[in-house]
């Protein structure tokens, strides 16, 4: 059974002939009651103040996981955005590896194109030369046959004699 600070007031003792000296004793008691009171008080405020540091403990140690489940998080999102970033940066290349792919077709097929434009060309200016040199043979020629000669001949002739008449 627990004593109280009122049990040791309200404690009464039995009287005998040399006993105590009553005064002395109700005066010890009041004040082991008063110093048992203050302790009884003290303990219940540190009672509450583990309480309370037991409550803020739990909260700390809530925080913590907290924090920590928040690291492995962001650790686990860093690592996505990493592979994320890979996965697109490799992508990205293969789309810049293709398009220079298709360039270069582009350029060697524009490139026999104009191979064979010139080719064509060429061709053409040589018919042209041999055409054209066809031509100036066939006027040379024809400025050689006789019957040019003639001709001029019989226009003199008649200039003559236009000149004669007058």
């Amino acid at each position: 059974m627990r004593i109280t600070p009122i049990d040791i007031q309200n404690k009464e003792f039995e009287k005998t002939f040399r006993g105590y000296k009553q005064i002395e004793v109700d005066e010890f008691l009041e004040q082991v009651a008063k110093d048992f009171e203050q302790a009884i008080k003290e303990k219940m405020a540190l009672e509450d103040k583990v309480q309370m540091t037991e409550e803020r403990l739990a909260q700390y140690q809530k925080l913590e996981t907290t924090l920590h489940n928040s690291i492995i998080v962001a650790q686990e999102t860093a690592e996505d955005i990493k592979r994320n970033a890979s996965k697109e940066a490799e992508l990205i290349r293969r789309e810049a590896d293709k398009e220079a792919q298709r360039t270069i077709e582009e350029s060697r097929y524009k490139a026999s194109r104009i191979l064979a434009e010139h080719e064509e060309i060429y061709k053409q200016a040589q018919i042209f030369k041999l055409r054209f040199r066809s031509f100036i043979e066939a006027q040379l020629a024809s400025m050689e046959l006789e019957d040019w000669l003639h001709v001029e001949n019989e226009e003199d002739e008649m200039r003559q004699r236009s000149g004669e008449a007058e």
